[in-house]
């Protein structure tokens, strides 16, 4: 998972990307309003924690700006302005969840998980796609009732391409994804790592899109 940061306090954002790090998220991370992408792409992004009290803007403002353009990233509000009408603002202004400063990074981890669950059309910490059976927090797989053993990089792969079953993910995401499991992959390797996976889950469940990358099917 790729991760957009928006957040001005150095020592919260380098603790943030480290966390983040640890769990095998991918992020980007800005300091200023005036920094952030003037649309959210859906490929950029599985997910953006936003700060509101950034040095030239208020992080509202990205938000409106954002769900305007009908923008459906999972947006999470992480700001030390807790008061019930801030909490009314975010919510009602289309962010997914709303976390006060200061919070446990675990339970912060804990709501990524949980957005991307929804974003996923995933009802619980089970992700079933056909007879395949995937278990982010637990990196486990079945597939027809039987446990299969991934590498960390085969598994972080079949986690992305679940995201979105059906949806092409083009290869220079999924290489910039496994960067928290070491340096960013080169097309190459790649491939061997996807050949791997195809030949451990079924070679039916992936398929590629020449010249552009991979999508998951249901088996």
């Amino acid at each position: 998972m790729h991760l957009l940061l928006i957040e001005d306090d150095m020592d919260l954002g380098r603790a943030l990307q480290s966390a983040l790090k640890v769990e095998a998220l991918s992020s980007e991370w800005l300091r200023r309003a005036a920094d952030a992408p003037v649309r959210l792409d859906a490929e950029a992004f599985d997910c953006v924690l936003l700060d509101l009290g950034l040095p030239d803007a208020s992080g509202f403002d990205l938000l409106a700006r954002w769900r305007g353009q009908g923008c459906l990233t999972p947006i999470i509000v992480v700001t030390a302005r807790g008061a019930v009408e801030d909490r009314l603002a975010g919510l009602n202004g289309g962010a997914d969840d709303f976390v006060v400063k200061p919070f446990e990074t675990l339970e912060l981890i804990a709501r990524i998980h949980a957005v991307a669950r929804r974003a996923a059309r995933q009802a619980s910490e089970r992700w079933v796609i056909g007879d395949l059976v995937i278990e982010p927090r637990r990196h486990g797989v079945r597939r027809d009732g039987q446990p299969v053993a991934l590498s960390p990089r085969e598994f972080q792969i079949l986690l992305e391409l679940a995201r979105d079953p059906g949806a092409v993910i083009p290869k220079h995401l999924l290489a910039q994804r496994m960067t928290p499991l070491g340096n960013a992959l080169d097309a190459s390797a790649l491939e061997v790592h996807v050949s791997n996976l195809r030949r451990k889950i079924g070679a039916d469940c992936i398929r590629t899109v020449r010249g552009v990358g991979y999508l998951l099917v249901a088996p």
